[in-house]
């Protein structure tokens, strides 16, 4: 097959009780459009039997990672992607599939980057209310301003400009060697954004649904200092001229 018009990257790790679903919803939403698409699913060093179930529908493909948290999951799946678009959601799609029917015009109009904005936390516990009050606070004195959520897993990008800017990335771009619990990593959507604004694509943020699906990976502690730590990286990254600003440079925003 040519290089179709939209990748979907889904990253995954221990998830048999729920990936059946979530790829029939993916790929019953893909056949009702009119352009071709691939699915890309990258196994986080799965030791269930997540990879066996995805496996079953061969048109998918698999990728295999070592056990390294999901930065580098979607990093893998981006940067393997062959079409005009590349987008990601997560495994659990607490933002539902048929949410990218607000991403194509955008991207079609000419934003190299849209991200789901969550207007609300359906459900979410306590802890994931006062992170998603304060995270965005930091994030705006330590990185990046004008952006309402960094941290919606439901992004897409034009592929060149994706796979240009995950290749700048320094946080989680390698894989992990002996990683023995489950990494959430809050800061490495803060530095693909980062990025790409140094690099002058434009951005543009979509209202979406969300809801909280459960059975989180988050830890409140461990992932929030680890979030905070990695706000202080990109910064000092940025001071020490980590990320370059080779790339296209662009002034307007799309009309």
């Amino acid at each position: 097959m040519a290089n179709p018009f939209l990748s979907v990257v889904i990253p995954v790790y221990n998830e048999e009780r729920r990936i059946e679903d979530t790829l029939v919803r993916v790929l019953q939403y893909l056949d009702r459009q009119t352009y071709e698409s691939e699915v890309i699913v990258v196994d986080d060093g799965s030791d269930d039997r997540t990879r066996e179930i995805v496996a079953e529908h061969h048109r998918l493909k698999l990728i295999r990672n070592p056990h390294s948290g999901k930065a580098y999951t979607v990093r893998t799946g981006v940067l393997a992607a062959r079409g005009k678009y590349v987008f990601h959601a997560d495994a659990d799609l607490s933002t539902p599939i048929e949410d990218f029917d607000k991403f194509l015009p955008e991207l079609e109009k000419g934003y190299e980057v849209v991200i789901g904005s969550r207007s609300g936390r359906m459900n979410a516990p306590w802890y994931r209310q006062v992170m998603s009050a304060v995270f965005p606070l930091m994030v705006r004195v330590l990185v990046i301003r004008g952006l309402r959520d960094t941290q919606c897993g439901f992004k897409a990008y034009r592929t060149d400009a994706a796979q240009c800017i995950y290749q700048q990335t320094r946080l989680y771009a390698q894989p992990a060697e002996g990683l023995a619990v489950p990494r959430v990593t809050a800061g490495s959507d803060v530095e693909i954004l980062y990025i790409a604004r140094r690099l002058g694509y434009r951005i543009r943020e979509v209202a979406v649904q969300w809801t909280y699906a459960g059975d989180t990976k988050v830890s409140p502690v461990r992932d929030s200092l680890q979030a905070i730590i990695d706000l202080l990286r990109i910064r000092w990254n940025a001071i020490a001229g980590a990320y370059t600003t080779k790339g296209p440079k662009v002034v307007e925003d799309p009309k």
